[in-house]
């Protein structure tokens, strides 16, 4: 079953550097959905993967 993932952020690199680094750990583009003006990055992934794009995105936010 897949599940989409949201992930908000302050400005619009950080959205970016996560968009870059979910494909850089080998999640398909098409589904990857960024909207760099909401600084909002979506991911449709497996249920069995959502714990690993959770820490990507974790990792980009700001402390």
């Amino acid at each position: 079953m897949s599940k989409t993932v949201n992930g908000a952020y302050q400005d619009r690199d950080q959205a970016k550097n996560t968009w870059d680094d979910l494909i850089a750990t080998g999640i398909p583009r098409d589904n990857i959905y960024i909207d760099e003006d909401a600084k909002l990055v979506k991911v449709i992934v497996p249920a069995e993967t959502e714990r690993e794009v959770r820490e990507i995105f974790d990792r980009h936010k700001l402390q």
